[in-house]
């Protein structure tokens, strides 16, 4: 009899509170996912390269996953009260038949241990599964193939969600077992109202508003401009003022409410009362939709963050050349085919690099026709810093025409023609900040020119940033490309670097990733000395995990979060003035005004924070990118802030799309009070 009734009592609690089920499965899914990590085909891979970056990723984990149950723990607590608060009078029957209070405990912590193991049952295989999805995927984006997928069950994983899910939720079922056991039959039999709320003065509420967001400009003025990230001291400024400018702005926005109720003041019917209940659980209690606005906030950041991130070091500059090899030629091909390397090679070919160094008897370098032309520019973000490069600029580099044509070719790209009295400009995408690239495009449409030696020489009208070695061997951050002619005219003394490129159906074969790893273990066994794109791109696969994966991880536990105290609270709301409802319904109100009513305080109890995150989320992923910005990003804010703009639209739909669930779970609350009257 017993544990059919808390069987019966389980499945109804997750009927009735199915928005906090789905929650509580997504977060099991989170838990096993950044726990498994190490399991990822792409981490395990990364290993092989970055392993002590990928060591001091791990250290967060732990960090992550306490910080995740901090955060969780709130989200248990708020729905298990709402659950508490609605099954009130049903308890305070439970106690008024007989049942002891230490077996109703008894009876809620079996009811809590049923539902976490049918959430774990459900959550866990849906999070094995897409841990799978996402090893699969990006091992795909990233090359590794198909081929080199293992499947990654962590036993560990599985053992720290069941762990740290159970640890919260029976902790907030004895708190909340606690604040129950110290109230008498007749409260949790008593449907009372909620404590009244002070009226406020619009003047006070209009200086909030006012406060609120000058507070704002100023965090947001702090975070993108004023150094926030240069010390600890400036971002706790920066963070106060955007916090307490957020709290003061929803004290202070019921002046407008205030406005709007003026204006129906003479209006009769559910208009008035819908007004009145969002003066008395929007307008006059700010604190939770303040905080929820906050967590809103916080999700949109770090998706916007993370995913722009990971989509930046999954597109940037298209990927050519496979080795670089410095030895001489003969030495080159020689080794290549006495490890048996050669029949993986598609192509090889020289590139030659040196630096001009002026001697003043005979030689000059000056740039001083194209840094007038800069001069001329109105203001821009980079201007006195290109001015600034190119006065300083005495002994540039040199790229040989052909190494660079044979380049374009590899990559399917038309080759550059050159006379003996041009050159072309070419600046490395990794220092290209701001809008440095867009003013040198233009200017090189107007045909400016350097002198050079005892010669000038034309800039042809387009700009040129290839890698043209893999990384380490040589970072050029700008140079001119000319022809083998002036080349060797011009330096005395240059580089030969060898780049190849492999076999394209070996590559389509076993994936860019594997290919390159079986290659390399030929190479390891020959006397070369060289660079892999493998490498390169291997940093720039740990800046996608150790960015993308965490800051989206983050942003995925702050928008359950913040999702459920936003339901949660509007449902306990509804729940306690519920005899406002069944007043009506004794009025003759029918369910379709009632529903209505309800479908409009929810669009604006949902409407008004995430708005407001939403606007703040702007300036918030600008700030993350002033502070968490690497060289390669640098130059591609504009670019992140547009995808950062279109995933936080994204998130403003799935926010809509909760909305609609809790308005049904509203019109479900508001048909059975119908049905009870």
């Amino acid at each position: 009899m017993f544990s059919n009734l808390v069987k019966q009592n389980s499945k109804r609690n997750r009927k009735e509170n199915g928005l906090f089920f789905i929650s509580l499965i997504v977060s099991i899914v989170a838990f096993y996912i950044i726990l498994s990590l190490g399991k990822q085909d792409v981490i395990i891979f990364l290993k092989t390269m970055e392993s002590d970056a990928i060591n001091k990723l791990f250290l967060l984990i732990p960090v992550l996953y306490g910080f995740s149950l901090f955060i969780l723990f709130f989200l248990v607590y708020f729905a298990g009260k709402y659950q508490l608060e609605r099954r009130s009078h049903e308890l305070g029957m439970y106690l008024m038949l007989g049942m002891k209070r230490s077996k109703l405990f008894f009876m809620l912590f079996l009811e809590e241990f049923w539902n976490s193991i049918i959430s774990l049952a459900i959550g866990l295989p849906v999070a094995i599964l897409l841990s799978e999805m996402i090893s699969l995927i990006t091992a795909k984006i990233v090359g590794l193939g198909i081929i080199g997928h293992e499947f990654s069950f962590s036993i560990s994983a599985v053992l720290g969600t069941i762990i740290g899910y159970f640890l919260i939720r029976l902790s907030a079922l004895l708190i909340l077992s606690g604040k129950f056991s110290r109230k008498e039959i007749i409260e949790l039999l008593s449907e009372s109202q909620e404590e009244k709320n002070r009226k406020n003065n619009k003047i006070f509420t209009a200086i909030k508003l006012v406060a609120g967001v000058v507070l704002l400009g100023i965090a947001y003025n702090k975070a993108i401009y004023g150094g926030a990230w240069e010390r600890i001291s400036s971002m706790a400024f920066a963070m106060i003022m955007g916090v307490c400018g957020t709290f003061l702005l929803f004290h202070g926005i019921g002046i407008f409410f205030e406005m709007i109720l003026v204006k129906r003041k003479n209006k009769n019917g559910l208009g008035m009362f819908t007004f009145r209940q969002l003066q008395e659980s929007v307008f006059l209690k700010p604190n939770a939709l303040a905080i929820s606005s906050l967590l809103v906030l916080m999700a949109l950041c770090c998706f916007g963050y993370g995913i722009s991130v990971g989509f930046l070091f999954n597109s940037t500059d298209a990927h050519v050349i496979d080795y670089t090899f410095k030895e001489p030629s003969e030495v080159v091909k020689s080794e290549l085919q006495r490890v048996e390397a050669e029949k993986y090679i598609d192509k090889i070919f020289e590139m030659k690099v040196g630096m001009y160094f002026p001697e003043k008897s005979e030689y000059n370098f000056s740039i001083e026709n194209l840094i007038t032309m800069i001069k001329a520019e109105g203001e821009s973000e980079r201007k006195n810093v290109l001015i600034n490069n190119f006065e300083t600029l005495e002994s540039p580099y040199l790229i040989s025409l052909s190494g660079y044509n044979e380049l374009l070719k590899s990559g399917g790209r038309e080759p550059i023609k050159l006379s003996n009295n041009q050159m072309a400009f070419y600046m490395n995408s990794d220092f290209q900040y701001g809008d440095s690239k867009e003013i040198l495009e233009r200017l090189l449409k107007e045909k400016p020119y350097i002198e050079m030696g005892k010669e000038s020489y034309e800039l042809v009208d387009k700009l040129y940033d290839d890698k043209i070695v893999t990384d380490r061997f040589i970072t050029i951050s700008k140079g001119f490309i000319v022809t083998d002619e002036v080349y060797n005219i011009l330096v005395n003394k240059g580089d030969s670097y060898w780049n190849a490129t492999l076999n394209k159906n070996f590559i389509k074969e076993k994936g860019l990733m594997q290919a390159i790893v079986e290659v390399n273990k030929l190479l390891d066994t020959s006397k070369l000395s060289y660079e892999s794109y493998l490498q390169n791109m291997g940093r720039g696969l740990f800046y996608t995990v150790s960015a993308s994966y965490t800051t989206i991880y983050i942003a995925i536990i702050f928008l359950i979060i913040a999702n459920t105290v936003i339901g949660v609270q509007f449902l306990m709301q509804q729940q306690k003035t519920k005899k406002r409802y069944s007043t009506l319904i004794s009025l003759g109100t029918d369910c379709g005004m009632l529903c209505k009513s309800a479908r409009a305080q929810i669009n604006w109890y949902f409407s008004l924070p995430v708005i407001i995150a939403t606007i703040s989320s702007f300036f918030g992923v600008r700030a993350l990118f002033a502070g968490l910005m690497t060289r390669t990003m640098s130059g591609k804010v504009n670019s992140l802030m547009i995808i950062a703009a279109a995933i936080i639209m994204v998130l403003c739909m799935v926010e809509f799309c909760y909305m609609m669930l809790v308005k049904r779970s509203s019109d479900k609350s508001i048909v059975e009070l119908i049905e009870e009257n």
